[in-house]
């Protein structure tokens, strides 16, 4: 008898082991399947519009935003369901937020998509620029002073820090660019957003050719856009690399002050930057959707996910997982 629940306890001892060595590696394990993308600008990047209840609703587990800002305190750096507001507290929804489920939808249900923003409503490109920045910071309204201070001053540097965290478990695959309406109407601001780009890619190992440019236009002259002059600076800009790619505002709806997109204006532009990506990640060899994944019940900061032997986890892993109650298979 003394040797049977010897045996017992070995084998229980064995499969605990096991299974808090599987915990530990499903924690935040790296996969080229995580898919990430860096998202600057000023405040339509941000987003300005207040995200209605459809927007949030059917966000996929499978999309994923990072904290990025001093008032997300101790979340900032992790991952979370990708529910706006996206960029920072009290910001609206952003194209962002349509480009990343575009993705969901389109891609095989192994990726999933990561996206990091960080935008300064009415900033000027000179933001970005560490060498910059700090001036132009120190002779800004106060408004803008206080949002810089989300990003200790620095929000090129923020993007970049949380980025090589981002590159830990994925890969960066993408640069979304909305900025302009600030400054976006000589050739000078053109070098400077190339600038930007460039030393994104120099400081986190990038390849251009495998982590393209998408530069969205600001709300088009069809719209009555305020600063819809821009435009043609903007367009210069995506007109300099193959790798560079230009996003168009045509059609898309403006909000009451003709400087912003109202909420379905988001929308189209952000499926538009969605569209652009997928077909590139199509050319990278990325595959496209062959299943239907299965629905889940509507995602918040609360749900329950286990592994089948009972362990809690902070996400879905690969396999069977049990998700507020029901067992979901993922791939």
């Amino acid at each position: 008898m003394k040797n049977f629940t010897l045996k017992v306890f070995l084998v229980a001892m064995v499969m605990s082991t096991a299974g808090l060595a599987l915990c530990k590696a499903q924690t935040a394990p790296f996969s080229e399947n995580n898919l990430v993308f860096l998202c600057f600008g000023q405040s339509n990047m941000e987003g300005n519009a207040q995200p209605e209840s459809r927007d949030k609703t059917g966000v996929s587990y499978r999309f994923q935003k990072m904290y990025a800002a001093n008032s997300d305190g101790a979340n900032m750096g992790k991952w979370a369901s990708a529910t706006p507001p996206l960029c920072r507290r009290n910001t609206g929804l952003t194209p962002v937020d349509y480009f990343g489920r575009y993705l969901i939808d389109s891609l095989d249900t192994k990726y999933r998509i990561r996206v990091i923003v960080v935008a300064v409503a009415g900033c000027s490109i000179k933001i970005f620029d560490q060498s910059l920045c700090a001036d132009y910071i120190n002779n800004a309204a106060g408004w803008m002073q206080n949002i810089a201070a989300e990003y200790d001053n620095d929000p090129y540097g923020r993007l970049i820090s949380l980025a090589q965290e981002a590159q830990k478990t994925g890969v960066i695959k993408g640069v979304l660019m909305h900025q302009g309406e600030t400054d976006a109407y000589n050739t000078g601001w053109v070098d400077a957003a190339q600038n930007v780009y460039k030393n994104i890619i120099q400081d986190l190992g990038l390849k251009a050719s495998e982590a393209p440019f998408l530069i969205g236009e600001v709300v088009n002259a069809d719209q009555n856009g305020a600063c819809a002059g821009a435009n043609y600076h903007i367009a210069q800009l995506a007109g300099r690399s193959i790798n560079y790619h230009l996003i168009s505002s045509a059609g898309c709806p403006a909000g009451p002050d003709n400087l912003h997109f109202s909420a379905e204006g988001y929308r189209m532009l952000g499926k538009r930057y969605g569209e652009k990506m997928y077909s590139l990640l199509k050319r990278m060899g990325y595959d496209t959707k062959t299943s239907v994944e299965d629905v889940l019940p509507d995602k918040s900061e609360s749900q329950e996910i286990y592994n089948m032997i009972g362990q809690k986890l902070s996400e879905p892993a690969p396999g069977i997982n049990i998700i507020n109650g029901r067992k979901v298979i993922i791939r």
